[in-house]
């Protein structure tokens, strides 16, 4: 897997996941098992099919975690503000609009949109990278061209 960069924020906040999944959530779905078990035949019973099948779940998304976090590399919040990078918060002016607009590049991993956290794998994210400030930058978005100017760069 290639490798996964995340913010220090980000990394915590997958760690957290992975902390309460396996610690909280196993227990409160053994328990859900165990209940469902002591209801009698478990070959008709719904309750026990749907506790097993939250709990491969649980267990799949416990796995990902870790390949996740196994694979990440934390940014180096001193890198240079020149250039949009992942970590780079960006304020840019849509040039049609004349709006302001703000938005943190992260791994999609972190990608939060009502927060301002886009991924660099977004078109948007895509096509700030490596761009400077004062740059105009075009990109195609399935509903057509968005023009932004970047005005400020900040880690």
């Amino acid at each position: 897997m290639a490798d996964i960069y995340l913010t220090r924020e980000g990394h915590q906040k997958l760690m957290q996941e992975l902390e309460h999944l396996k610690t909280i959530k196993r227990r409160q779905l053994s328990k859900a098992i165990g209940e469902a078990r002591a209801q009698g035949d478990i070959s008709e019973n719904a309750e026990y099919d749907a506790a097993r099948e939250a709990q491969g779940l649980n267990e799949k998304r416990i796995a990902e975690l870790e390949q996740k976090l196994a694979s990440a590399r934390i940014l180096d919040e001193n890198i240079s503000s020149d250039e949009v990078l992942i970590g780079a918060t960006v304020k840019l002016k849509d040039i049609d609009s004349g709006e302001e607009l703000e938005y943190t590049l992260v791994a999609q991993e972190e990608a939060d949109y009502e927060q301002g956290k886009i991924s660099v794998s977004s078109p948007i994210g895509s096509g700030l990278l490596n761009h400077k400030v004062k740059e105009i930058v075009e990109i195609k978005i399935p509903a057509g061209l968005l023009k932004y100017q970047i005005l400020k760069i900040s880690r």
